[in-house]
C-alpha cells in the first residue's frame, strides 16, 4: 500500500513554477535596486565629503541624491513594468478572439504544442481537449504565450518594490557619511558601502544561480572605482574653489 493510498487529495503548499519565478524576480529586482541605491549615494555624498562639505551639506545632498534616485527608479520600473503589462494583455485579447472565431484551430495548435513537448499525438490531443473544457485561454496563455491570465505583473507594485529597495540601500551610504566624525567619515562610508556590496553581490548570484564570487568581486569593483571617482573629483572642486 502507498502513502498515498487510503487517503484524499495531497495538499502541495509548495508554489507553481510561475509563482515561485514570479518572486524570484521581484526578489531579484529589490537586491539591485537596494544595490544601485548604495552605489549611486555612496558615490554622490563620498564625492561632496571630498570637497570638505559640512555634515549638513552632506545631508542635504545625501538625502536630494535618495529622493531623486528612489523616484526615478520607481517610475522607470512602473513604465517598464506597464508596457509589458499592456503586452500580455494585448497577446490574451488576441487569443480570446482565436478562440471565439477559430476554436477548432486552436485545439488542433494546442494539441500540436504538446505533442512538440514531447506527448504522443493521442495523448496531447486528449490532454488539448481536457484542458480547454476547463479552461482554454489559461491554456492557451501558458503553453502558447507563457503569461498566466491570474498573475499579470503589476507596475504599482514594481514602483513601490524599486522606491523602497533604492532608499533602504541608500539609507546605509547616508548614515555612515553623516553620523561619525568628519575626521572618519570617509573611510567608515567606504567600509560600510563596501560590505554591503558583497552582501547584495552574493544575494544577486544566490539567486541567479551564479557564481558569488565573481558578482561579489564585479560589485566591489565597481563600487570602490564609482567612489574612488567622486572623491577624487570631489577634492580636486574643493581645492579649486578653497
Amino acid at each position: 500500500m502507498t502513502a498515498s493510498q487510503g487517503q484524499g487529495p495531497v495538499d502541495h503548499d509548495e508554489a507553481h513554477q510561475g509563482a515561485l519565478g514570479g518572486r524570484l524576480n521581484w526578489l531579484r529586482a529589490a537586491v539591485l535596486g537596494a544595490n544601485d541605491g548604495v552605489v549611486s549615494t555612496a558615490g554622490l555624498v563620498v564625492g561632496v565629503a571630498g570637497a570638505n562639505s559640512t555634515s549638513t551639506e552632506l545631508l542635504t545632498a545625501g538625502l536630494a541624491g535618495l529622493l531623486a534616485g528612489s523616484l526615478s527608479m520607481a517610475a522607470g520600473e512602473y513604465v517598464s513594468v506597464s508596457t509589458q503589462r499592456d503586452a500580455e494583455q494585448a497577446a490574451l485579447a488576441t487569443e480570446r478572439q482565436e478562440l471565439r472565431l477559430t476554436p477548432e484551430a486552436e485545439l488542433v495548435e494546442l494539441a500540436g504544442l504538446y505533442e512538440a513537448k514531447g506527448l504522443d499525438p493521442e495523448l496531447a490531443h486528449q490532454v488539448a481537449v481536457q484542458l480547454t473544457a476547463h479552461d482554454a485561454l489559461a491554456a492557451h496563455a501558458e503553453t502558447e504565450l507563457g503569461i498566466d491570465p491570474d498573475e499579470l505583473t503589476n507596475p504599482w507594485h514594481a514602483a513601490w518594490a524599486s522606491f523602497a529597495a533604492f532608499t533602504v540601500g541608500a539609507l546605509l551610504p547616508l548614515l555612515a557619511i553623516v553620523l561619525p566624525p568628519p575626521d572618519h567619515r570617509v573611510w567608515i562610508t567606504v567600509v560600510a558601502v563596501l560590505a554591503a556590496l558583497v552582501v547584495t553581490g552574493a544575494a544577486s548570484a544566490r539567486l541567479g544561480g551564479a557564481d558569488p564570487r565573481r558578482a561579489v568581486l564585479r560589485n566591489v569593483l565597481g563600487g570602490g572605482i564609482a567612489m574612488g571617482v567622486t572623491y577624487a573629483v570631489g577634492a580636486i572642486l574643493g581645492a579649486s574653489t578653497g
